[in-house]
């Protein structure tokens, strides 16, 4: 079994936590999924259970599905349509997709769907549970509060749209369109009920057409490409107030498709006409990958910690990018008891405990973990003695 040790010592009343950001390799690898007209891609937080859609205009009209982090595909009994959009719960049984046939929605990984509306969302997003989804479709946005069941036209305006872990924060960003609208970016605090405009570039080049969220909503990304009326090219765009200030990130100026990031904000993972990009900095540097192909449109999708990260390429092959990652042990004080907690990791991770550094006396401790549906990470409670005690994750 590997050991991962963490630069962490913990006493009985505090702790040093330096933050720690492994590095991406750039060796992705094909799945073997068929070649298809790939439209979206949607990941559980752990990044095992992924969800995929394809087109019909020269694609089969699928919705594929994987438990195994994308070693093997198989087709889940979603009808065939003209797939666009689809999103998942953190655990990854929750799926709502949308394409021309109108919205469907699964409880069980895809087993099983059922049609809730005929509307046809361009962009879904989902609350970590999976009771609070937003879409936008036609620049309007509607909201769920029951899964998918039913859906209310919002206040908001927008053609794509991403949401915080607890589905309160949403962000909605539309395209300019000559005579109607200039390409803006609009949030939420109240799960729809009221929006209120960001201070994103506001003009007839912002073709905004896909952004992302951290869990606790805080830190946005949102990219500039092609839309129905010719926008962009531009740089990516983040955020780390909630959208109160937005800056232009180191990445190239391309016709950007699809981004995604780790449950923190600090891993993102982009497509565009260049291929993939991915950073560590929270956009400040990017990497080019280079063994996936350029195209005009792609979709990527990431785990919670960033560990996982799958890219379905429109008229190609869908691929991935696993690597054992460094979960950061966070710790916090709560009444008579320490809370230690860190980021669903896409490996599995047992948490250990020590009294004696000078020793090898590592214990797995009991507790099991609960997962905070807030922020995606794992908590465990211990209780505070007089003693010192050190805790380290184990994989």
């Amino acid at each position: 079994m590997k050991i991962k040790y963490l630069p962490l010592v913990v006493a009985a009343l505090g702790a040093l936590l330096p933050v720690v950001n492994p590095a991406f390799a750039q060796t992705w690898t094909q799945t073997s999924a068929p070649s298809n007209l790939w439209t979206a891609v949607a990941s559980s937080a752990d990044g095992r259970t992924l969800v995929v859609t394809a087109g019909d205009f020269g694609g089969d009209g699928q919705i594929y599905s994987s438990t195994n982090s994308g070693d093997t595909w198989i087709p889940t009994s979603a009808p065939a349509t003209n797939w666009q959009a689809v999103t998942s719960s953190a655990d990854g049984t929750k799926l709502a997709a949308s394409g021309s046939g109108g919205v469907f929605t699964s409880t069980d990984s895809g087993a099983t769907w059922e049609l809730r509306t005929n509307i046809n969302f361009q962009s879904l997003a989902s609350s970590a549970d999976g009771t609070m989804l937003v879409g936008s479709a036609t620049f309007n946005v509607y909201t769920s509060t029951n899964s998918g069941i039913t859906w209310g036209l919002s206040s908001g305006i927008g053609s794509c749209v991403a949401s915080s872990a607890d589905g309160t924060r949403l962000v909605t960003a539309y395209y300019a369109y000559p005579g109607f609208l200039l390409g803006g970016i609009f949030t939420s605090t109240n799960a729809g009920l009221d929006w209120k405009q960001t201070s994103a570039p506001l003009d007839l080049s912002t073709g905004w057409n896909a952004l992302a969220s951290s869990a606790d909503g805080t830190r946005l990304a949102a990219t500039i490409g092609a839309t129905s009326w010719p926008t962009g090219p531009g740089p990516i765009y983040t955020s780390r107030n909630a959208g109160g200030t937005w800056f232009a990130t180191g990445s190239p100026i391309s016709h950007w498709s699809s981004i995604a990031c780790s449950a923190d904000g600090i891993k993102l993972v982009a497509a565009g006409v260049g291929g993939v990009h991915t950073s560590t900095a929270s956009g400040a540097t990017w990497t080019w990958i280079t063994n996936i192909a350029a195209t005009p449109r792609a979709s990527v999708a990431s785990s919670a910690d960033g560990g996982n990260l799958v890219a379905a390429v429109n008229g190609g092959g869908i691929y991935t990018r696993q690597f054992t990652p460094e979960p950061v042990l966070n710790i916090t004080s709560a009444s008579n008891n320490l809370v230690l907690s860190w980021i669903v990791p896409s490996m599995d991770f047992v948490l250990q405990q020590n009294s004696d550094l000078t020793t090898t006396n590592w214990a797995d401790l009991t507790n099991k973990p609960t997962l905070n549906l807030t922020n995606l990470q794992y908590q465990v409670s211990v209780s505070l003695t007089n003693g010192r005690s050190f805790y380290r994750l184990r994989h």
